[in-house]
């Protein structure tokens, strides 16, 4: 039964990839895999540094580097997190305005 509902969501999934009138959002879908992506991107430049640091072979370039990469890994990871819940936030503020638009509603007065 889940083989079913992966095969239905993988056609769902490719059905919004290759929708031209964009009725359809895939980010909500795909915000997962992006966020992994960029932890891993986080992680490689974070070694790059690291790397660069010890490469340098100065007193203070590896001290640098020990302290300068995991600092980049996390601000690079959180500006990541804040990006992808923004952009969650907008995906979803546009499927309920639809939602509403859709329905005939109107949106609660101030």
């Amino acid at each position: 039964m889940e083989s079913g509902n992966m095969d239905m969501n993988a056609r769902g999934f490719f059905s919004s990839l290759f929708d031209l009138s964009f009725q359809e959002f895939i980010t909500t879908k795909i915000i997962k895999v992006l966020y992994v992506i960029a932890i891993i991107g986080s992680a490689i430049g974070a070694l790059f540094i690291l790397i660069g640091a010890l490469a340098s072979r100065s007193f203070f370039g590896i001290v640098g580097g020990l302290i300068f990469a995991p600092i980049a890994f996390c601000v690079c990871v959180i500006l990541a997190r804040v990006w992808m819940e923004v952009l969650i936030v907008l995906f979803r503020i546009a499927e309920n305005t639809g939602k509403i638009a859709s329905r005939g509603e109107q949106p609660p007065q101030a």
